[in-house]
């Protein structure tokens, strides 16, 4: 499979390879990079990849294009990582919990109550922790280009409200495929079950599993809360997510291109984050018009409840070190 598309005028005729990708301007070659995304069109998320293709466009009088395939046509996020690793898929814009288990630094900003707040996030993965970050991926075959919002993620479920953690024993709560999530609902008493995102609206339906956990605008444009109508403001994770590049796809660019795909990502993020907002507020109104039940929690308990996700996955001195210069952002 042709992971982009390639078109070079010589007196008329048309030639297709990857190999010039790197050729100077000059050349007149367009590239066409593929870019996934399980979100439908429209989210913000797809947007704003479509306005960082928009930049390159025009700062690369059409040589350097985008095309974002939405709705999971190139696959769920986990069975998009190694396409994107080997160059089959050239960008990507995922959850940071797919990468855990491979990324060990993504274990960071994954961390249950983490951030203090949103403004929190952003000032931490804008900043130095965040390049650092961004840095790891490139050792696995990516090139973190920008984190995107993923808001604040909170349980539902179609039982009853959670206002502490005994309301969740004995429940079956859908989680990310990372065994961070696994551990942070274990630690709730409930029954993790991982599961692709794709899968939970019919599983919540026929009772597979009892609950989920997701942000306003996951939970609204799924119908999940048609299924799952307690929605409890745990807000337990603010974990962001990333926008990366095949490190093949990346390294045919010559280093002019590859700064200004580096620039537009970073300038896509505002963006991003100015549609996320907005998203946010109209997802809440939709699902408490829809008939979902909202609660919120006191969180302290919740807390309390993640001392053996902390001690099982901050276990070196770099992560406990990130942690600690994350906590004492202010």
């Amino acid at each position: 499979m042709l992971t982009r598309r390639i078109f070079v005028s010589t007196a008329g005729a048309i030639v297709a390879s990857p190999a010039i990708i790197g050729r100077p301007a000059a050349a007149q070659t367009t590239v066409t990079l593929r870019s996934t995304d399980i979100h439908p069109d429209g989210y913000p998320t797809i947007d704003a990849v479509k306005f960082m293709g928009q930049l390159l466009e025009q700062r690369t009088s059409g040589r350097i294009k985008i095309n974002v395939f939405h709705s999971a046509q190139l696959g769920q996020e986990r069975d998009t990582i190694d396409q994107t690793r080997f160059g089959v898929i050239d960008m990507n814009r995922i959850n940071m919990a797919p990468f855990n288990n491979l990324i060990a630094s993504t274990n960071i900003p994954s961390l249950p109550f983490i951030f203090r707040s949103v403004a929190h996030m952003r000032k931490v993965m804008d900043g130095a922790i965040g390049d650092s970050i961004l840095n790891d991926f490139t050792a696995h075959g990516l090139v973190g280009l920008a984190f995107y919002d993923s808001g604040s993620r909170s349980f539902y479920n179609s039982k009853r409200p959670i206002t502490t953690p005994a309301d969740m024993r004995g429940m079956k709560i859908r989680v990310q495929q990372s065994d961070m999530f696994v551990a942070l609902v274990q630690a709730l008493g409930a029954n993790a079950t991982p599961m692709p995102f794709g899968e939970v609206f019919t599983s919540l339906q026929t009772g597979v599993i009892d609950g989920a956990e997701n942000n306003w605008p996951s939970y609204e444009s799924t119908r999940h809360f048609e299924v799952a109508k307690f929605y409890s403001l745990s807000e337990h994770s603010l974990s962001p997510e990333v926008l990366v590049m095949s490190k093949r796809s990346f390294d045919r660019f010559n280093a002019a291109d590859q700064a200004l795909v580096r620039a537009a990502a970073k300038e896509s993020v505002a963006k991003m984050r100015e549609l996320w907002d907005a998203r946010e507020k109209a997802s809440e109104a939709k699902v408490r018009a829809g008939g979902a039940v909202i609660n919120t929690v006191e969180k302290q308990p919740f807390i309390d409840a993640m001392k053996p996700v902390y001690d099982r996955f901050v276990t070196d001195a770099k992560m406990k070190e990130l942690v600690a210069r994350i906590q004492a952002l202010t």
